[in-house]
Protein backbone atom coordinates (compact mmCIF):
# COMPACT_ATOMS: atom_id res chain seq x y z
CA UNK A 1 0.00 0.00 0.00
CA UNK A 2 0.99 3.48 -0.87
CA UNK A 3 2.11 6.10 2.11
CA UNK A 4 -0.81 8.04 3.22
CA UNK A 5 2.04 10.46 3.75
CA UNK A 6 2.80 10.96 0.28
CA UNK A 7 3.09 14.70 -1.14
CA UNK A 8 -0.42 16.09 -1.24
CA UNK A 9 -1.73 17.99 -4.29
CA UNK A 10 -3.56 21.16 -4.46
CA UNK A 11 -7.22 20.38 -4.67
CA UNK A 12 -8.82 23.93 -3.88
CA UNK A 13 -11.29 24.39 -0.29
CA UNK A 14 -13.66 25.92 -2.84
CA UNK A 15 -14.17 22.77 -5.03
CA UNK A 16 -14.71 20.83 -1.67
CA UNK A 17 -17.63 23.22 -0.54
CA UNK A 18 -18.95 23.26 -4.42
CA UNK A 19 -19.06 19.54 -4.39
CA UNK A 20 -20.63 19.94 -0.44
CA UNK A 21 -23.44 22.12 -1.90
CA UNK A 22 -24.31 19.85 -5.14
CA UNK A 23 -24.61 16.48 -2.56
CA UNK A 24 -26.82 18.85 0.00
CA UNK A 25 -29.04 19.69 -2.83
CA UNK A 26 -29.72 16.30 -4.34
CA UNK A 27 -31.61 13.61 -2.47
CA UNK A 28 -30.66 11.02 -4.67
CA UNK A 29 -27.87 8.32 -3.49
CA UNK A 30 -26.58 8.24 -7.48
CA UNK A 31 -26.37 12.01 -7.65
CA UNK A 32 -24.56 12.17 -4.75
CA UNK A 33 -22.09 9.35 -5.45
CA UNK A 34 -21.35 11.01 -8.64
CA UNK A 35 -20.42 14.28 -7.28
CA UNK A 36 -17.96 12.91 -4.49
CA UNK A 37 -16.58 10.67 -7.01
CA UNK A 38 -15.59 13.50 -9.49
CA UNK A 39 -14.22 15.57 -6.28
CA UNK A 40 -11.97 12.72 -5.24
CA UNK A 41 -10.95 12.04 -8.66
CA UNK A 42 -8.84 15.42 -8.71
CA UNK A 43 -7.22 14.39 -5.39
CA UNK A 44 -3.96 13.32 -5.04
CA UNK A 45 -3.74 10.13 -2.87
CA UNK A 46 -2.06 11.88 -0.20
CA UNK A 47 -4.75 14.27 0.28
CA UNK A 48 -7.54 12.20 0.03
CA UNK A 49 -8.06 11.34 3.39
CA UNK A 50 -8.74 14.98 4.17
CA UNK A 51 -11.03 15.45 1.11
CA UNK A 52 -12.95 12.39 2.29
CA UNK A 53 -12.82 13.98 6.21
CA UNK A 54 -14.11 16.93 5.29
CA UNK A 55 -17.10 15.77 2.68
CA UNK A 56 -18.22 13.29 5.31
CA UNK A 57 -18.80 16.51 8.10
CA UNK A 58 -15.56 15.40 10.16
CA UNK A 59 -12.27 16.67 10.63
CA UNK A 60 -9.04 14.54 10.86
CA UNK A 61 -8.15 16.04 14.20
CA UNK A 62 -11.63 15.45 15.15
CA UNK A 63 -11.17 18.05 17.93
CA UNK A 64 -9.43 21.36 17.79
CA UNK A 65 -10.77 23.72 20.65
CA UNK A 66 -13.27 25.62 18.09
CA UNK A 67 -16.76 26.31 19.66
CA UNK A 68 -19.64 28.27 18.68
CA UNK A 69 -18.27 31.79 20.11
CA UNK A 70 -15.55 31.66 17.78
CA UNK A 71 -17.76 30.73 14.85
CA UNK A 72 -20.41 34.10 15.71
CA UNK A 73 -18.02 36.97 13.91
CA UNK A 74 -16.06 36.24 10.61
CA UNK A 75 -13.74 38.29 8.78
CA UNK A 76 -14.72 40.11 5.43
CA UNK A 77 -14.30 37.24 2.74
CA UNK A 78 -11.74 36.57 0.45
CA UNK A 79 -12.88 37.93 -3.33
CA UNK A 80 -11.08 34.66 -5.13
CA UNK A 81 -10.86 31.07 -3.80
CA UNK A 82 -7.22 30.28 -2.98
CA UNK A 83 -7.33 27.79 0.03
CA UNK A 84 -6.03 24.65 -0.96
CA UNK A 85 -7.17 21.30 1.39
CA UNK A 86 -4.09 20.81 2.93
CA UNK A 87 -3.68 24.81 3.71
CA UNK A 88 -6.96 24.15 5.53
CA UNK A 89 -5.52 20.82 7.40
CA UNK A 90 -2.21 22.48 8.57
CA UNK A 91 -4.32 25.66 10.32
CA UNK A 92 -6.52 23.52 11.54
CA UNK A 93 -3.24 21.30 13.07
CA UNK A 94 -1.93 24.80 14.44
CA UNK A 95 -5.12 25.45 15.92
CA UNK A 96 -5.99 22.01 17.74
CA UNK A 97 -2.08 22.39 19.00
CA UNK A 98 -2.65 25.33 21.18
CA UNK A 99 -2.72 25.01 24.64
CA UNK A 100 -2.20 26.53 27.77
CA UNK A 101 -2.63 30.71 29.18
CA UNK A 102 -3.84 32.48 26.37
CA UNK A 103 -5.15 29.64 23.93
CA UNK A 104 -8.61 30.67 23.31
CA UNK A 105 -7.31 34.48 22.40
CA UNK A 106 -4.68 32.48 19.87
CA UNK A 107 -6.77 29.88 18.37
CA UNK A 108 -9.10 32.47 18.00
CA UNK A 109 -6.71 34.74 15.85
CA UNK A 110 -5.83 31.64 13.73
CA UNK A 111 -8.76 31.03 12.75
CA UNK A 112 -9.36 34.47 12.14
CA UNK A 113 -6.47 34.81 9.97
CA UNK A 114 -7.55 31.35 7.80
CA UNK A 115 -11.50 32.96 7.45
CA UNK A 116 -9.79 35.96 6.02
CA UNK A 117 -8.00 33.90 3.11
CA UNK A 118 -11.60 32.22 2.65
CA UNK A 119 -14.31 33.07 -0.03
CA UNK A 120 -18.05 33.94 1.41
CA UNK A 121 -18.84 30.24 0.66
CA UNK A 122 -16.05 28.88 2.04
CA UNK A 123 -16.38 30.47 4.70
CA UNK A 124 -20.15 29.12 5.20
CA UNK A 125 -18.67 25.63 4.42
CA UNK A 126 -16.09 26.34 7.52
CA UNK A 127 -18.82 27.03 9.55
CA UNK A 128 -20.66 24.44 9.30
CA UNK A 129 -18.12 21.58 8.94
CA UNK A 130 -16.54 23.20 12.35
CA UNK A 131 -19.91 23.47 13.78
CA UNK A 132 -21.30 19.72 13.05
CA UNK A 133 -23.59 21.14 10.75
CA UNK A 134 -22.59 19.81 7.24
CA UNK A 135 -26.11 16.78 7.29
CA UNK A 136 -25.26 16.47 3.05
CA UNK A 137 -25.84 12.51 3.55
CA UNK A 138 -22.03 12.06 2.74
CA UNK A 139 -23.04 9.21 5.50
CA UNK A 140 -20.08 6.18 5.08
CA UNK A 141 -21.96 3.75 2.73
CA UNK A 142 -22.17 6.58 0.19
CA UNK A 143 -19.00 7.72 0.84
CA UNK A 144 -17.26 4.10 0.40
CA UNK A 145 -19.36 3.95 -2.79
CA UNK A 146 -17.89 7.19 -4.01
CA UNK A 147 -14.53 5.62 -3.09
CA UNK A 148 -14.57 2.78 -5.31
CA UNK A 149 -16.23 5.16 -8.86
CA UNK A 150 -13.54 7.46 -8.23
CA UNK A 151 -10.53 4.65 -7.97
CA UNK A 152 -12.58 2.40 -10.34
CA UNK A 153 -12.60 -0.93 -7.94
CA UNK A 154 -15.65 -2.68 -6.55
CA UNK A 155 -17.75 -1.07 -3.69
CA UNK A 156 -17.72 -4.21 -2.21
CA UNK A 157 -13.96 -4.39 -1.61
CA UNK A 158 -13.88 -0.71 -0.16
CA UNK A 159 -16.86 -1.70 2.36
CA UNK A 160 -14.42 -4.66 3.25
CA UNK A 161 -11.45 -2.35 3.72
CA UNK A 162 -13.14 0.07 5.27
CA UNK A 163 -14.40 -2.97 7.78
CA UNK A 164 -11.15 -4.20 8.33
CA UNK A 165 -9.03 -0.93 8.63
CA UNK A 166 -11.71 0.91 10.88
CA UNK A 167 -11.56 4.20 8.56
CA UNK A 168 -12.70 5.90 5.57
CA UNK A 169 -9.59 7.91 5.25
CA UNK A 170 -6.63 5.66 4.58
CA UNK A 171 -8.59 2.89 2.77
CA UNK A 172 -9.66 6.37 0.00
CA UNK A 173 -5.77 6.78 0.11
CA UNK A 174 -4.96 3.11 -0.92
CA UNK A 175 -7.82 3.12 -3.61
CA UNK A 176 -6.58 5.91 -5.76
CA UNK A 177 -3.08 5.36 -5.84
CA UNK A 178 -3.15 1.62 -5.98
CA UNK A 179 -6.22 0.37 -7.00
CA UNK A 180 -8.06 -3.33 -6.42
CA UNK A 181 -4.06 -4.61 -5.36
CA UNK A 182 -3.76 -1.85 -2.79
CA UNK A 183 -6.95 -3.00 -1.00
CA UNK A 184 -6.94 -6.74 -1.26
CA UNK A 185 -3.84 -5.91 1.24
CA UNK A 186 -5.91 -5.06 3.73
CA UNK A 187 -6.44 -8.04 5.70
CA UNK A 188 -7.80 -8.30 9.48
CA UNK A 189 -4.47 -7.81 11.58
CA UNK A 190 -4.59 -8.87 14.94
CA UNK A 191 -4.28 -5.85 17.50
CA UNK A 192 -5.86 -3.27 15.19
CA UNK A 193 -9.67 -3.34 15.58
CA UNK A 194 -12.29 -3.68 12.87
CA UNK A 195 -15.63 -2.20 12.88
CA UNK A 196 -18.32 -4.41 14.88
CA UNK A 197 -21.17 -5.84 13.22
CA UNK A 198 -24.72 -4.66 13.95
CA UNK A 199 -27.92 -6.08 14.52
CA UNK A 200 -31.57 -5.01 12.98
CA UNK A 201 -34.75 -4.88 14.85
CA UNK A 202 -37.89 -6.86 15.29
CA UNK A 203 -41.14 -6.39 17.91
CA UNK A 204 -40.77 -9.90 18.89
CA UNK A 205 -38.84 -13.35 18.76
CA UNK A 206 -41.60 -14.72 16.51
CA UNK A 207 -40.75 -12.08 13.96
CA UNK A 208 -37.33 -12.28 14.29
CA UNK A 209 -37.30 -15.97 13.59
CA UNK A 210 -39.24 -15.87 10.57
CA UNK A 211 -37.14 -13.03 9.28
CA UNK A 212 -34.32 -15.74 9.63
CA UNK A 213 -36.49 -18.45 8.03
CA UNK A 214 -34.93 -21.90 9.87
CA UNK A 215 -32.82 -22.88 13.04
CA UNK A 216 -31.12 -19.92 14.32
CA UNK A 217 -28.81 -19.01 17.70
CA UNK A 218 -30.87 -17.37 20.16
CA UNK A 219 -28.28 -15.42 22.87
CA UNK A 220 -28.63 -12.56 25.91
CA UNK A 221 -28.52 -9.70 24.92
CA UNK A 222 -26.73 -7.71 27.85
CA UNK A 223 -27.00 -4.25 29.05
CA UNK A 224 -23.54 -3.73 28.79
CA UNK A 225 -20.67 -2.07 26.47
CA UNK A 226 -19.55 -3.71 23.41
CA UNK A 227 -15.74 -5.16 23.56
CA UNK A 228 -13.62 -6.04 20.71
CA UNK A 229 -10.52 -8.80 22.53
CA UNK A 230 -7.22 -9.02 20.57
CA UNK A 231 -4.51 -11.46 21.92
CA UNK A 232 -1.51 -12.11 20.69
CA UNK A 233 1.27 -13.61 22.21
CA UNK A 234 0.31 -13.32 25.92
CA UNK A 235 -0.91 -10.08 25.55
CA UNK A 236 -4.72 -8.75 25.70
CA UNK A 237 -6.00 -5.64 24.45
CA UNK A 238 -9.73 -4.33 24.72
CA UNK A 239 -11.72 -2.20 22.47
CA UNK A 240 -14.65 -0.67 22.48
CA UNK A 241 -16.98 -0.30 19.50
CA UNK A 242 -15.68 3.41 18.65
CA UNK A 243 -12.03 1.49 18.34
CA UNK A 244 -10.73 3.24 21.64
CA UNK A 245 -8.56 1.06 23.36
CA UNK A 246 -9.86 0.66 27.34
CA UNK A 247 -7.03 -2.27 28.14
CA UNK A 248 -5.46 -0.39 31.16
CA UNK A 249 -8.48 0.46 32.96
CA UNK A 250 -9.55 -3.51 33.17
CA UNK A 251 -7.02 -5.79 34.58
CA UNK A 252 -9.92 -8.57 36.20
CA UNK A 253 -10.92 -8.73 32.44
CA UNK A 254 -7.26 -8.86 31.12
CA UNK A 255 -6.57 -11.69 33.08
CA UNK A 256 -9.48 -14.07 32.63
CA UNK A 257 -8.73 -14.06 29.21
CA UNK A 258 -4.90 -14.50 29.37
CA UNK A 259 -6.11 -17.87 30.24
CA UNK A 260 -8.21 -18.92 27.26
CA UNK A 261 -5.92 -21.58 25.14
CA UNK A 262 -5.34 -19.45 22.40
CA UNK A 263 -1.79 -18.13 20.24
CA UNK A 264 -3.88 -15.42 18.69
CA UNK A 265 -7.23 -14.57 18.33
CA UNK A 266 -10.10 -11.86 18.27
CA UNK A 267 -13.41 -11.92 19.68
CA UNK A 268 -16.12 -9.94 19.96
CA UNK A 269 -17.79 -9.75 23.42
CA UNK A 270 -19.92 -7.64 25.96
CA UNK A 271 -18.83 -6.03 29.21
CA UNK A 272 -20.67 -5.95 32.20
CA UNK A 273 -21.08 -5.27 36.07
CA UNK A 274 -23.23 -7.86 37.71
CA UNK A 275 -24.07 -8.38 41.59
CA UNK A 276 -23.17 -11.73 43.16
CA UNK A 277 -26.50 -13.08 42.22
CA UNK A 278 -25.85 -12.99 38.43
CA UNK A 279 -28.23 -9.80 38.36
CA UNK A 280 -26.89 -6.49 36.04
CA UNK A 281 -26.16 -2.94 38.01
CA UNK A 282 -27.38 -0.32 36.43
CA UNK A 283 -25.58 0.17 32.78
CA UNK A 284 -24.35 3.82 34.48
CA UNK A 285 -22.15 1.18 36.98
CA UNK A 286 -20.26 -0.42 33.82
CA UNK A 287 -20.16 2.58 31.97
CA UNK A 288 -18.05 4.41 34.64
CA UNK A 289 -15.63 1.35 34.86
CA UNK A 290 -15.13 1.65 31.04
CA UNK A 291 -15.15 5.42 30.63
CA UNK A 292 -12.48 5.54 33.38
CA UNK A 293 -8.85 6.25 32.40
CA UNK A 294 -6.66 3.86 34.60
CA UNK A 295 -7.30 1.32 37.11
CA UNK A 296 -6.18 2.69 40.01
CA UNK A 297 -8.99 5.24 39.84
CA UNK A 298 -11.50 2.91 38.68
CA UNK A 299 -14.49 2.19 41.29
CA UNK A 300 -14.02 -1.23 42.83
CA UNK A 301 -16.81 -2.79 40.34
CA UNK A 302 -15.66 -5.57 38.54
CA UNK A 303 -16.67 -5.85 35.59
CA UNK A 304 -17.32 -10.14 33.66
CA UNK A 305 -16.40 -10.78 29.96
CA UNK A 306 -18.82 -12.61 27.59
CA UNK A 307 -17.75 -13.63 24.30
CA UNK A 308 -20.32 -14.45 21.99
CA UNK A 309 -18.14 -14.35 18.71
CA UNK A 310 -14.39 -15.01 17.29
CA UNK A 311 -13.43 -13.61 14.11
CA UNK A 312 -10.12 -14.42 14.05
CA UNK A 313 -8.39 -17.68 15.64
CA UNK A 314 -4.81 -19.17 16.12
CA UNK A 315 -3.58 -17.47 12.29
CA UNK A 316 -6.99 -18.13 10.99
CA UNK A 317 -9.38 -15.69 9.64
CA UNK A 318 -13.10 -16.39 10.43
CA UNK A 319 -14.84 -13.33 9.20
CA UNK A 320 -16.39 -14.71 6.20
CA UNK A 321 -17.58 -18.36 8.02
CA UNK A 322 -21.05 -18.95 8.48
CA UNK A 323 -21.85 -18.19 11.74
CA UNK A 324 -22.46 -21.61 13.34
CA UNK A 325 -18.78 -22.23 12.35
CA UNK A 326 -17.48 -19.24 14.24
CA UNK A 327 -19.54 -20.51 17.37
CA UNK A 328 -18.22 -24.05 17.08
CA UNK A 329 -14.63 -22.64 17.36
CA UNK A 330 -15.98 -20.07 20.06
CA UNK A 331 -16.73 -23.19 22.09
CA UNK A 332 -13.34 -24.76 21.42
CA UNK A 333 -11.22 -22.24 23.47
CA UNK A 334 -13.91 -20.59 25.34
CA UNK A 335 -15.09 -22.00 28.74
CA UNK A 336 -18.75 -21.70 29.86
CA UNK A 337 -18.44 -18.82 31.95
CA UNK A 338 -16.60 -16.43 29.90
CA UNK A 339 -19.37 -17.56 26.59
CA UNK A 340 -22.92 -15.38 26.13
CA UNK A 341 -25.56 -17.83 27.04
CA UNK A 342 -27.28 -18.76 23.74
CA UNK A 343 -29.51 -21.70 22.67
CA UNK A 344 -30.06 -23.29 19.19
CA UNK A 345 -33.72 -23.29 17.72
CA UNK A 346 -36.38 -23.10 15.50
CA UNK A 347 -38.85 -23.36 17.88
CA UNK A 348 -40.35 -20.00 18.86
CA UNK A 349 -42.07 -21.26 22.01
CA UNK A 350 -38.63 -22.36 22.99
CA UNK A 351 -37.14 -19.15 22.05
CA UNK A 352 -39.40 -16.80 23.69
CA UNK A 353 -38.86 -18.96 26.81
CA UNK A 354 -35.39 -18.33 26.51
CA UNK A 355 -35.91 -14.51 25.93
CA UNK A 356 -38.35 -14.18 29.03
CA UNK A 357 -35.83 -15.65 31.00
CA UNK A 358 -32.69 -13.39 30.19
CA UNK A 359 -35.49 -10.21 30.89
CA UNK A 360 -36.33 -11.72 34.16
CA UNK A 361 -32.57 -12.13 34.81
CA UNK A 362 -32.64 -8.44 34.48
CA UNK A 363 -30.96 -8.39 30.79
CA UNK A 364 -32.17 -5.98 27.59
CA UNK A 365 -33.28 -9.05 25.48
CA UNK A 366 -32.07 -11.55 23.03
CA UNK A 367 -30.58 -11.20 19.83
CA UNK A 368 -31.19 -13.53 16.98
CA UNK A 369 -28.60 -15.02 15.06
CA UNK A 370 -28.31 -16.70 11.30
CA UNK A 371 -26.16 -19.48 11.53
CA UNK A 372 -25.15 -18.83 8.06
CA UNK A 373 -24.64 -15.36 7.82
CA UNK A 374 -20.56 -14.07 7.98
CA UNK A 375 -19.40 -11.17 10.06
CA UNK A 376 -20.41 -8.26 8.24
CA UNK A 377 -18.52 -5.49 10.19
CA UNK A 378 -19.89 -1.82 10.67
CA UNK A 379 -23.52 -2.77 9.17
CA UNK A 380 -27.08 -3.45 10.00
CA UNK A 381 -27.73 -6.81 7.70
CA UNK A 382 -30.68 -8.99 8.61
CA UNK A 383 -28.32 -11.68 10.17
CA UNK A 384 -28.40 -10.49 13.41
CA UNK A 385 -31.67 -9.28 14.82
CA UNK A 386 -32.37 -7.61 18.29
CA UNK A 387 -35.62 -8.20 20.29
CA UNK A 388 -36.44 -6.31 23.72
CA UNK A 389 -39.50 -6.54 25.39
CA UNK A 390 -40.28 -2.53 25.61
CA UNK A 391 -39.70 0.12 22.49
CA UNK A 392 -36.62 1.79 23.12
CA UNK A 393 -34.38 3.61 20.15
CA UNK A 394 -31.05 5.38 20.12
CA UNK A 395 -31.57 8.76 18.93
CA UNK A 396 -29.63 11.60 18.39
CA UNK A 397 -29.78 15.29 20.52
CA UNK A 398 -30.40 17.90 18.10
CA UNK A 399 -31.47 20.60 20.01
CA UNK A 400 -32.68 21.05 23.77
CA UNK A 401 -34.67 23.42 25.41
CA UNK A 402 -34.27 25.46 29.22
CA UNK A 403 -36.08 24.07 31.82
CA UNK A 404 -38.46 26.08 34.17
CA UNK A 405 -39.46 26.25 37.48
CA UNK A 406 -36.96 23.86 39.58
CA UNK A 407 -35.20 23.03 36.02
CA UNK A 408 -34.42 26.55 35.97
CA UNK A 409 -31.07 27.30 34.44
CA UNK A 410 -30.81 23.59 33.37
CA UNK A 411 -31.04 22.54 30.13
CA UNK A 412 -33.65 20.13 29.69
CA UNK A 413 -36.44 19.70 27.14
CA UNK A 414 -34.91 17.21 24.21
CA UNK A 415 -35.46 17.29 20.59
CA UNK A 416 -34.94 13.99 19.01
CA UNK A 417 -34.12 12.86 15.60
CA UNK A 418 -33.36 9.47 14.18
CA UNK A 419 -31.18 9.13 11.23
CA UNK A 420 -31.79 9.66 7.55
CA UNK A 421 -30.03 6.84 5.25
CA UNK A 422 -30.79 9.22 2.15
CA UNK A 423 -30.47 12.57 3.35
CA UNK A 424 -27.59 12.26 5.31
CA UNK A 425 -29.51 14.36 8.12
CA UNK A 426 -31.84 13.58 10.74
CA UNK A 427 -35.65 13.19 11.22
CA UNK A 428 -36.93 14.89 14.23
CA UNK A 429 -39.59 12.63 16.03
CA UNK A 430 -40.43 14.60 19.39
CA UNK A 431 -39.43 16.34 22.57
CA UNK A 432 -38.89 14.88 26.06
CA UNK A 433 -37.88 15.86 29.56
CA UNK A 434 -39.46 12.80 31.04
CA UNK A 435 -36.88 10.14 32.97
CA UNK A 436 -33.93 12.46 33.66
CA UNK A 437 -32.80 13.03 37.25
CA UNK A 438 -30.97 15.85 38.85
CA UNK A 439 -27.58 14.11 38.10
CA UNK A 440 -28.38 13.44 34.56
CA UNK A 441 -29.87 17.02 34.01
CA UNK A 442 -26.58 18.85 35.61
CA UNK A 443 -24.40 16.64 33.40
CA UNK A 444 -26.72 17.18 29.79
CA UNK A 445 -26.34 20.89 30.38
CA UNK A 446 -22.41 21.02 30.92
CA UNK A 447 -22.32 18.80 27.54
CA UNK A 448 -25.12 20.11 25.74
CA UNK A 449 -23.58 23.59 26.10
CA UNK A 450 -20.51 22.56 25.00
CA UNK A 451 -22.17 21.35 21.87
CA UNK A 452 -23.88 24.30 21.21
CA UNK A 453 -24.10 26.05 17.50
CA UNK A 454 -26.62 28.70 18.17
CA UNK A 455 -29.04 29.23 20.19
CA UNK A 456 -32.10 31.64 21.44
CA UNK A 457 -34.04 32.76 24.03
CA UNK A 458 -35.52 29.27 24.64
CA UNK A 459 -33.58 26.82 22.72
CA UNK A 460 -29.87 25.88 22.16
CA UNK A 461 -29.30 24.02 18.88
CA UNK A 462 -26.31 21.51 18.73
CA UNK A 463 -24.15 19.12 17.02
CA UNK A 464 -25.77 16.01 16.22
CA UNK A 465 -23.32 14.10 18.15
CA UNK A 466 -24.52 13.07 21.57
CA UNK A 467 -27.06 9.51 21.25
CA UNK A 468 -29.60 8.81 23.94
CA UNK A 469 -31.40 5.64 24.76
CA UNK A 470 -34.87 6.33 24.50
CA UNK A 471 -37.89 4.54 25.50
CA UNK A 472 -41.77 5.27 24.44
CA UNK A 473 -44.96 2.90 24.19
CA UNK A 474 -45.59 3.99 20.39
CA UNK A 475 -45.01 5.72 17.23
CA UNK A 476 -48.50 7.97 16.01
CA UNK A 477 -48.89 10.17 12.79
CA UNK A 478 -48.22 14.26 13.60
CA UNK A 479 -47.94 17.08 10.97
CA UNK A 480 -45.79 18.65 13.71
CA UNK A 481 -42.56 17.36 12.40
CA UNK A 482 -40.85 16.74 8.85
CA UNK A 483 -40.89 12.89 9.15
CA UNK A 484 -44.78 12.79 9.84
CA UNK A 485 -44.71 10.95 12.88
CA UNK A 486 -43.85 10.99 16.68
CA UNK A 487 -42.98 9.09 19.71
CA UNK A 488 -45.38 8.34 22.42
CA UNK A 489 -44.53 9.07 25.83
CA UNK A 490 -40.92 9.08 25.13
CA UNK A 491 -38.56 8.96 27.97
CA UNK A 492 -34.90 9.38 28.53
CA UNK A 493 -33.55 5.60 29.96
CA UNK A 494 -29.73 6.83 29.76
CA UNK A 495 -27.19 8.07 27.39
CA UNK A 496 -24.71 6.26 25.31
CA UNK A 497 -21.44 7.48 25.05
CA UNK A 498 -19.89 4.38 23.82
CA UNK A 499 -22.13 4.93 20.11
CA UNK A 500 -21.72 7.61 17.57
CA UNK A 501 -24.58 9.67 16.28
CA UNK A 502 -23.78 7.40 12.73
CA UNK A 503 -24.82 4.21 14.90
CA UNK A 504 -27.92 5.89 15.90
CA UNK A 505 -31.36 4.41 14.76
CA UNK A 506 -32.91 4.92 11.34
CA UNK A 507 -36.62 6.58 10.40
CA UNK A 508 -36.50 3.19 9.19
CA UNK A 509 -35.84 1.55 12.15
CA UNK A 510 -38.35 3.03 13.82
CA UNK A 511 -41.05 2.01 11.60
CA UNK A 512 -39.31 -1.13 11.80
CA UNK A 513 -40.19 -1.67 15.48
CA UNK A 514 -43.01 0.03 16.36
CA UNK A 515 -46.16 -0.07 13.61
CA UNK A 516 -47.79 3.89 13.41
CA UNK A 517 -51.08 4.56 15.09
CA UNK A 518 -53.05 7.39 13.65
Amino acid sequence: MSDPGDTMGDVLLAEIAQTSEAVSASPARKVKVAALAACLRGAAPGEAAVVVAYLSGELPQRQIGVGYAALRETPPPAGEPSLTVAQVDAAFGEIGAVAGKGSVARRRELLHVLFARATGAEQGFLVRLLSGELRQGALDGVMAEAIAAAAGVPAAQVRRAVMLRGALGPVATTALADGAAGLAAFTLEVGRPVRPMLAAAAPSVDEALAKIGGPAAVEWKLDGVRAQVHITGGTVRVFTRTLDEITGRLPEVVAALKELPVRDAVFDGELIALRPDGSPHPFQVTAARTATRTARDAPQVPLSVLLFDVLHLDGADLLDRPGHERGEALARVVPGPLRMPRIVTADPGEAKAFFDDAVARGHEGVLVKSPETPYTAGRRGAGWIKVKPRHTLDLVVLAVEWGHGRRAGLLSNLHLGARDPQSGGFVMLGKTFKGLTDELLAWQTERLRALAVREDDWTVHVRPELVVEIAFDGVQRSPRYPGGLALRFARVLRYRPDKRAAEADTIDTVRAVAPVID
